[in-house]
């Protein structure tokens, strides 16, 4: 226990306070700027010590703990800080040890196999060209100093012959590596409020260099007052830092341990979008994700922000879209989904562009610098197909420990990584033992309650607690998960007596025992079947009736019974149009479906064993009902969309055929299809809106059930009818209950 305490210390450490690493490459750049009016001698002493203080054995500079070999980042490093001791003539041995380091690992630079940092291509064969104009000699054979050089002027004139921003933006960040080659005044235009060329330090000293300003120098003053002799390779990266660990925290499980930092972070990072404050806005990824984590977490930001990247062609215009950065169009394409209103058409076209690139991307070059399972699981599941245990279960199978950031050189800001990993492996395995046991409990209580021996109802245990266990997930909330369950399965059972084991006196018998309930007598039973689901419904009932008025404080079961009559008498009202062949209008067909597709039972009861007190007026008010009318439309269409078929086989009607039937013949069954799907998409929309409204009469944490609901549905009926199928949903069940995390060794 006192471990996990240690782990959890250190992660919030880290939240409160993002500690970047040293940057090799950086600080060289940053010690080869001279003081003003004194051209041998450095601005930065302190950053010239770094470097002597600070070469491997083995002669190379690097920051990486991992014990890797050789790589470009590590030979671009080393070649900037053989360059700033060779500008001062300092450290002879450490230059020699540098030069051998960076000849024995030459072949490296042409191999293009090998990933290398943004802009490498023209950064080192530019200060190879530096280096050898300063006297330095590689232990290399000249031809392959002439190949990389060659290929260097080639880049440089296929360069020069395209004309747009994001060319113009690209080489002012790689400028370091051109020298003279540069107009420096037109580098100077990229400067930012806080003196910067791109929040590069390399890219603000080479520019300072070659053309002295006051604001460029003032920004190398703080950054290197802040953090000594040795600089980050990005400054300010904080606020991507930050959303990136609270991103990382919410995909693998773990943020409600860590819910006043990530508040506190929100609550900057919302501070910084209303002041557009370039921190976030300069950044494309960092835009994407602040919009996307802010909104979902009930902050009311503007997709107008976005404006600028409504249109494909002013991401392909930018930095990010020069270097064809995947990981800002996904963020892009995930910012898009997370629309509340119809009118958000900047989310659309984002949205559009953004897919279709990624699809493109995939289908072509394959997907640079991240795991094209993240991309293609994007396009394939939108977020609101996504069951959150699930997803936790394989973000944690494929997460990078490592949490690399590669720029022009690797940033390894996470290094918290490590701990993130073990405390989400330690809380998803004793989330799935508990998970284990309340389904054993599960399966005893249908045994107890007969619910097994009626030969007419579907046996869905197991669907029915992995909609509560995916997505009630943590440990504490085993009420809720239990009323969720039990529920699930009793309503199952009910649409099954309805639709084919009950006759039409059984069912009202079934009704009335329900109206009388305490005063029902054993003799009221007309027939075994009855005694089976109106007894189970009774003791379930009450048990989690008391339950939930022990959390509440207050007596709730009435309102459960109540709940349950409400859906058996809508259940009758179908029961009896089928069997009088009444063809009801869309209108009554919807305002009884909404409550027939009895997600009542499942949803409401649970509301009260989330933690959050749930006042009468609140069960009375519009909002409430509001949310529970949204997502069971939401169901009812999504679930007659499948259906169709099947159902039309059965000789039920249902919203596609009432469409068509009440069209008069001018509306096709495909064209019905299609006007059913605006409306999942609308009402999906306006729930997810009414979720995230702050200051309503609900309280969030029961909101959001309405929404986990909505996600099953929508993973449940995505592709076709999930529930009624033996198979489909099987692996999704043992992946959460059952299977074990699987590892990289």
């Amino acid at each position: 226990m006192q471990h996990r305490k240690d782990r959890e210390a250190r992660i919030r450490k880290q939240l409160r306070k993002v500690e970047l690493p040293p940057s090799p490459y950086d600080t060289a750049w940053v010690a080869m700027v001279p003081l003003r009016g004194s051209p041998h001698t450095p601005c930065f002493p302190q950053c010239v010590e770094w470097i002597l203080q600070n070469q491997h054995e083995n002669g190379s500079w690097d920051i990486n703990d991992f014990g890797s070999s050789a790589n470009k980042n590590v030979l671009l490093s080393t070649l900037a800080c053989v360059l700033a001791l060779e500008k001062w003539n300092l450290g002879q041995e450490h230059i020699r040890k540098g030069l051998h380091f960076i000849g024995r690992h030459f072949s490296l630079v042409m191999d293009e196999e090998i990933a290398a940092p943004t802009g490498f291509n023209m950064i080192f064969p530019g200060m190879l060209s530096l280096a050898i104009g300063a006297g330095l000699q590689f232990p290399v054979r000249q031809t392959d100093i002439d190949g990389i050089l060659h290929q260097w002027e080639m880049e440089l004139k296929r360069q020069a012959g395209q004309k747009s921003y994001g060319r113009e933006a690209y080489m002012a960040y790689v400028s370091e590596g051109l020298g003279n080659l540069l107009d420096w005044n037109e580098v100077m235009k990229f400067q930012r409020k806080n003196g910067s060329l791109f929040n590069s330090p390399s890219t603000t000293a080479a520019a300072l260099v070659h053309n002295y300003d006051d604001k460029a120098l003032d920004y190398l003053n703080m950054i290197v007052s802040k953090f000594g002799g040795a600089v980050p390779t990005v400054y300010p990266l904080n606020m991507h830092c930050k959303l990136s660990m609270v991103d990382s925290l919410e995909k693998i499980g773990i943020s409600r341990h860590f819910s006043s930092e990530i508040e506190g972070i929100l609550d900057m990072a919302y501070s910084f979008w209303l002041q557009r404050d370039e921190e976030i806005m300069m950044d494309v990824a960092t835009c994407a994700m602040a919009f996307r984590l802010l909104r979902m977490n009930g902050y009311d930001v503007s997709s107008d922000e976005l404006s600028h990247l409504a249109e494909a062609s002013n991401f392909h215009n930018s930095l990010q879209g020069y270097l064809s950065d995947t990981k800002s169009v996904l963020e892009l394409y995930k910012a898009s989904k997370v629309c509340v209103s119809e009118h958000e058409l900047i989310l659309d076209n984002i949205g559009n562009w953004s897919g279709s690139l990624l699809s493109e991307k995939l289908c072509s070059e394959g997907v640079q610098g991240l795991p094209i399972l993240e991309v293609e699981y994007a396009l394939k599941f939108p977020f609101y197909t996504t069951l959150e245990r699930l997803d936790h279960k394989r973000n944690i199978e494929h997460f990078d420990a490592r949490g690399s950031h590669i720029l022009k050189t690797e940033c390894l800001p996470y290094g918290i990584n490590q701990e993130l990993l073990a405390l989400a492996v330690e809380d998803f395995t004793f989330s799935q033992s508990i998970y284990q046991d309340e389904l054993l409990h599960l399966d005893r209580w249908v045994k107890e309650n007969r619910l097994d021996q009626l030969q007419f109802a579907r046996q869905k245990l197991t669907y029915c607690y992995l909609s509560a266990a995916a997505t009630i997930f943590p440990p504490e909330l085993s009420d809720a998960r239990i009323s969720w369950a039990k529920n699930g399965v009793l309503t199952t059972v009910v649409d099954d007596f309805f639709d084919v084991g009950g006759s039409k006196e059984e069912l009202e018998n079934l009704i009335a025992l329900v109206e009388k309930w305490d005063e029902h007598h054993k003799d009221d039973f007309c027939s075994e079947q009855v005694r089976i689901v109106f007894c189970a419904l009774y003791t379930t009932v009450n048990q989690l009736g008391s339950i939930a008025s022990a959390v509440q404080n207050r007596d709730v079961k009435n309102h459960l019974i109540e709940i349950w009559l409400h859906l058996l008498r809508s259940m009758m009202t179908e029961a009896e149009w089928q069997r009088s062949q009444y063809v009801p209008t869309m209108e009554e067909y919807m305002t009884n479906g909404v409550v027939s597709f009895a997600l009542g039972p499942i949803v409401l009861p649970a509301l009260y064993c989330v933690g959050e007190k749930l006042l009468g007026s609140a069960v009375k008010n519009q909002e409430y009902s509001e949310l529970f009318r949204l997502m069971s439309t939401c169901g009812r269409l999504l679930n007659d969309s499948q259906g169709f078929e099947r159902e039309g086989s059965e000789g039920k009607l249902n919203s596609v055929s009432l469409l068509v039937l009440h069209s008069g013949g001018s509306m096709s069954v495909e064209a019905a299809k299609n006007a059913i799907q605006k409306s999942i998409v609308a009402s999906r929309r306006d729930l997810l809106r009414l979720v995230l409204k702050e200051g309503t009469v609900v309280p969030r944490a029961c909101k959001e059930l309405f929404w986990k609901m909505c996600k099953i549905l929508h993973l449940f009926y995505f592709r076709t009818d999930g529930f009624s199928s033996p198979k489909e949903m099987a692996s999704a069940v043992n992946a959460v209950i059952n299977e074990p995390l699987k590892l990289p060794s």
